[in-house]
């Protein structure tokens, strides 16, 4: 199965702060950093590092190279990836000295891909591949019917859970991957309790699984008929930034691999983990090796 990510680029902007900023009010950043990120390319990172043939899609602008050298220095095909004149997306990302970050987005070459982009790159792929979009980038409503109609699978990650996320034909989707706020958005109920959003999102999209990641409350796996459940591997915290988007990363390897889904949410949580350790969006994000290891020997 090959994967097709068509996804974010970014130049993430950190700022190291004490505290999150407040209204009206300016603040001393402790330290200024800028890493390579993007959802993404996060997850094609993620993909890549976890051993999965991902091909990843999308756009950059003339300050680009470094996007590019960090995927292909990962492992992912770049061959897809398209350079318009202008500017990368890029974030700007608050983390304090708990390793909790907030996030603004500016979507630059991200929002700027077309249509008749997205339909040359899917005639690489066929039925049986997936493709993996999240909502960091221009038509993805169009991404996803056309990547249907081609019979690939298709993984969602409706992040940011914006008005974005239902223009889009959501009973398309194969497998949601999404936190706790964002499945409450989309099964469009208010309860925050893990089981009331999994019944919901599945009476919903009825042919759907479900992966609901709840930070240090775990992750839940859920099609309908089986239902796994992973406690958080206890580490301490240094920058959760890419952590959602390393589990998306592993877990979708994971199904392209074959393995049981109860394995899969093991080794996802595992690598989520362990990208909270360091600092960094892509930099952060372990290799297999190491995630096999770390679940080896935890204690």
């Amino acid at each position: 199965m090959k994967i097709l990510n068509l996804g974010s680029l970014n130049v993430d902007k950190t700022y190291s702060v004490k505290r999150f900023v407040q209204p009206k009010e300016t603040i001393q950043a402790l330290k200024y950093e800028e890493f390579c990120g993007g959802k993404g390319l996060n997850q094609s990172v993620a993909l890549a590092r976890a051993g999965a043939e991902v091909y990843h899609a999308g756009a950059v602008g003339e300050d680009g190279k470094l996007l590019t050298d960090t995927l292909k220095a990962a492992g992912a095909d770049i061959r897809y990836v398209e350079q318009l004149d202008g500017a990368s997306g890029h974030a700007v990302i608050q983390i304090d000295e708990a390793g909790q970050n907030n996030i603004i987005i500016c979507g630059g070459a991200n929002r700027r891909i077309e249509k008749s982009y997205i339909a040359s790159v899917l005639e690489n792929f066929e039925a049986g591949d997936l493709i993996l979009l999240q909502n960091e980038i221009s038509n993805i409503d169009f991404a996803m019917e056309e990547a249907k109609k081609r019979g690939l699978l298709v993984a969602f990650n409706p992040s940011p859970a914006d008005e974005g996320v239902f223009c889009c034909n959501l009973s398309l989707v194969d497998y949601f991957i999404l936190n706790e706020v964002e499945g409450k958005i989309l099964a469009g109920i208010e309860s925050e309790e893990p089981q009331k959003i999994l019944s919901a999102l599945k009476e919903k999209y009825k042919t759907a699984s479900i992966v609901l990641t709840l930070g240090d409350k775990g992750a839940y796996f859920y099609d309908g008929k089986e239902t796994f459940f992973h406690d958080i591997y206890k580490v301490k915290a240094v920058d959760t930034t890419a952590a959602g988007d390393t589990f998306c990363g592993y877990f979708i390897a994971g199904l392209a691999m074959g393995l049981p889904h109860d394995e899969v949410l093991a080794q996802a949580s595992a690598a989520g983990a362990l990208a909270v350790t360091k600092k960094g969006a892509a930099p952060s994000v372990p290799a297999r090796e190491a995630v096999t290891d770390f679940i080896k020997n935890y204690k």
